[in-house]
């Protein structure tokens, strides 16, 4: 596979206009309601989803809690 020359590092396109944008606008709210976790593939297989984990999880936190 040929490697490809890029002789515009550094250049941004015209249509990439951020001049009106604001620097940190939805950092705030990302920080407090994101909590990314990573899933090994096998893991992932039997989960298809975001819900699926979290009921899951529910189920095993209510059994911990019952055990206690």
């Amino acid at each position: 596979m040929a490697k490809i020359k890029n002789d515009r590092v550094g250049e941004m396109k015209a249509e990439y206009d951020f001049s009106g944008g604001e620097r940190g606008r939805y950092a705030g709210r990302f920080a407090e309601g994101t909590n990314v976790i990573v899933l090994d593939p096998d893991v992932a297989e039997v989960f298809k989803n975001s819900r699926e984990v979290n009921d899951a999880l529910r189920v095993l936190a209510r059994l911990e809690e019952a055990r206690e």
